[in-house]
């Protein structure tokens, strides 16, 4: 095991990165072996990937977004209905009131910003629990769109129509060949982030915040302002998820969303992004995300409820987080 950890390759990439990619290709093995010994259509199929890579765009921005969030100590429990909310509001826009749609996809990134500024000032400025901030701003997210929307479903254009454009955000297709054009979209804002997280001031102090806010505080810091800073790249990397739902969905229904809040932070955690704060990744939350996506893909195909998935998810959080306690313990 030292062998390997000491491999130049390893250290570069990251043992723990190097772990998740072997689960993430072991389980894509496992459930194309599943699939086969079930008597299910193979799992071996570009299909197969990119419809689960349609899963990991949205689901990929929301956990980008909760990873700064959870590098300050704090948690986001609104994420995915406010990406709800977003689509919903922008998508109303369109279709009822003619909004032109390049401003429609601008609303979703603000609407998700508005609501990551309100939950920097009450967790920052006011002092206000994370946890309860977040809840709060979840039902609130989830009475808004509902409320704007007056109850109903949105449906965004498809392909086909004028304004079907935006869809090749998420993949073009010409003939039979497929470009999955939001993998390149979600890998520059993954290294994006990655270097305001690692390479910034901003992302030094958010960091610093996880680790001991107090002391960052009787340095001179001015805390507040960036702890505020995490909630609102949280916000506004919430609309842009909703961008990628709704370019791979088409459909979105008021008051849901909360489950992509679990997955999210599941992939965070998985990722070795430490529920204590101080400690974050943004290349394993990528690995994560993808294996989040695999394992939802797989269950899918394998014939099971999605209800297999939280079980499954459930346990993942369980065990990243022991091993975030047992890793701490050690250090320390």
């Amino acid at each position: 095991m030292d062998k390997i950890k000491n491999n130049a390759l390893v250290k570069k990439i990251g043992f723990n990165r190097v772990i998740l990619i072997g689960v993430l290709i072991l389980m894509y093995l496992l459930f194309g072996a599943l699939c086969v010994a079930l008597g299910r259509a193979s799992f071996f199929t570009m299909n197969r990937i990119y419809s689960a890579l349609n899963y990991a765009y949205f689901l990929g921005f929301l956990a980008l977004g909760v990873t700064f969030v959870i590098a300050t100590g704090g948690i986001d429990f609104s994420v995915g209905p406010v990406m709800f909310c977003a689509a919903l509001i922008a998508g109303y826009s369109l279709n009822t009131h003619g909004v032109p749609l390049a401003a429609c996809l601008l609303i979703a990134i603000v609407v998700g910003t508005v609501f990551g500024i309100i939950n920097g000032i009450l967790v920052a400025y006011l002092d206000m629990p994370s946890f309860i901030t977040s809840m709060a701003s979840m039902m609130l997210a989830k009475g808004v769109g509902s409320v704007f929307t007056k109850t109903q479903s949105v449906s965004w254009p498809q392909l086909a129509d004028a304004n079907g454009w935006y869809r090749n955000l998420v993949k073009i297709t010409s003939g039979t060949t497929i470009i999955p054009t939001g993998l390149f979209i979600f890998i520059v804002a993954a290294i994006i982030c990655a270097i305001i997280l690692n390479k910034t001031k901003a992302g030094r102090y958010i960091l610093c915040l996880g680790s001991n806010k107090e002391a960052v505080r009787l340095s001179g810091v001015d805390v507040r302002k960036w702890e505020a800073l995490a909630y609102i790249l949280c916000g506004m990397l919430a609309g842009m998820a909703a961008i990628f739902y709704v370019g791979a969905y088409t459909t979105v229904q008021p008051g849901l969303g909360d489950t992509f809040n679990n997955e999210a932070i599941a992939s965070c955690v998985m990722g070795g992004t430490s529920m204590s704060g101080g400690i974050a990744s943004i290349g394993g939350t990528f690995i994560g995300v993808l294996i989040i996506s695999i394992l939802q893909e797989g269950i899918l195909a394998m014939g099971f409820q999605k209800d297999y998935q939280y079980v499954i998810t459930g346990i993942i959080v369980l065990v990243a987080v022991w091993a975030d306690i047992r890793s701490r313990q050690r250090r320390n």
